[in-house]
Order: structure tokens, then sequence, then C-alpha cells
């Protein structure tokens, strides 16, 4: 097995499915399965999952709404997406916790590195919920700063595209995909992988990451035993 110890980035839109809007049920428990085979395996995972199919607070801000308090919304609406999968889990017999980045106990425990990986070693997935806690930072800067903090293998990044192209293939049909690429060719390359701070912590951090296609069953289980799934980015 190649990692121990995993932060799984999920999107908040991938969990709405054909809904576009809320969450799917369907592609809800079907993640559920996916992350209880991996656990299955002696994996620690930890968790971080947008909002995006609730609200996004930049979208809120271009229709009017306060930025803070957009982005507000948008760290609530990860906790609602946190909590649905820790139900998912739970309900098949997989214990989990949530922790939050903003007081509101008794939904959440507030997030802590000590407490979420002592949860981790007691074989819990942990959820962590409410981004970084503040404004104007994405869940993709959420996820690289607790992967960091939590001293996670790699960061699994679950998208709906196998992995990172030299365009959008949903826009472009000859898009072709990388294998792996390093920082460094993002950068040079002005792809669109993650906002840029996160990609700079992460590489500042060494924390490698593979983007791959989560919305495929099967897909995160095969990577986990080491097939070449996705695309993998790394510090040369």
């Amino acid at each position: 097995m190649k990692y121990n110890r995993i932060l799984l980035k999920l999107s908040g839109e991938s969990l709405a499915a054909n809904k576009g809007m809320g969450i799917d049920d369907d592609r809800l428990m079907e993640y559920a399965k996916q992350i209880k085979e991996v656990h299955d395996l002696g994996v620690q995972i930890a968790i971080v999952i947008g909002g995006g199919n609730i609200f996004r607070g930049l979208k809120g801000a271009n229709r009017g709404f306060d930025r803070v308090k957009g982005d507000q919304m948008g760290m609530l609406a990860t906790v609602i997406n946190g909590l649905a999968i820790s139900s998912a889990l739970n309900s098949i017999g997989l214990k989990s916790s949530v922790l939050t980045a903003i007081r509101m106990e008794p939904i959440g425990e507030f997030y802590n590195k000590w407490k979420a990986i002592e949860l981790l070693e007691e074989n819990k997935v942990v959820i962590l919920s409410g981004g970084t806690g503040n404004p104007f930072f994405t869940t993709d800067t959420g996820s690289s700063l607790r992967g960091i903090e939590i001293e996670a293998d790699v960061m699994l990044k679950g998208t709906r595209v196998d992995g990172i192209y030299t365009a959008d293939p949903e826009k472009d049909s000859s898009a072709t995909k990388y294998d792996e690429i390093t920082y460094d060719e993002i950068y040079e390359k002005g792809l669109n992988v993650m906002d840029l701070t996160a990609t700079t912590m992460c590489k500042e951090n060494n924390l490698p990451i593979i983007v791959f296609n989560m919305d495929k069953p099967g897909n995160l289980i095969k990577l986990i035993k080491g097939e070449k799934i996705g695309t993998l980015v790394y510090n040369k």
C-alpha cells in the first residue's frame, strides 16, 4: 500500500451529481462506499469537501453579496456537506468525526491539528469543514493547509475529470492529459489546477497532489493500491 494517511479533497458540485444543486443521495452513498473500501485497507483518511453545490462565496459576491458574508455562507455550506458525508459513513458502519474551523458545537468539534491526528490514529475518518475559517480563502487552500498540518502523505483531489490536461477537456477536444507534472510546470503553463495560494502551499511544504476522477467508482482504491490513476503533481 502506497499511502498511510491521505487528505481527500472532494468537490461540492460533484456531490450534487446531475441534480446541479444540493446533495444527490446515490452519489453520497457511492462516495461513502469508496471511502470505506480504502479505510478497510488501514489507510487513515481526512476529508475536506467544498460547498459549491449549496453556495459559493465568490459567485455570491458577483451577485451583490458582501464578499465576507458570502464566504461565510460558503463555509457553512461545507459544514452541511461534511455532516452529510459523516452521516453516510456512519450508516455503513464507518466511524467519523466532523471538525469545524469555526466554533459551532455541538454540530462539530472545533478543529486543531492534534485532535485531528488523535482521531485518525483512533481509526476514525476525520471530516474537516468550514474551510480555513477565514474569508477570501478557497476550500482548495483549506485542504492544502489541513493536509500539511495533519502530515498527510498526499492530497487526493477528486474531480469530474480524470486528471490535469493541457486545456479544459470539457471545452477543448484536443486537450491532452498529463500523467505527471511539476509544480513549476503548472506555474509556467498557467494551468488551473487549484488556486495559486493552495498550489504554492503544497509546493513549499512538499505535499504531492494527485488529481483524479472520483466520480468513477473504483478509482480511489485503485489509486491507493498504486495504479496510475489521474495526474501526479510533485516537486522536481
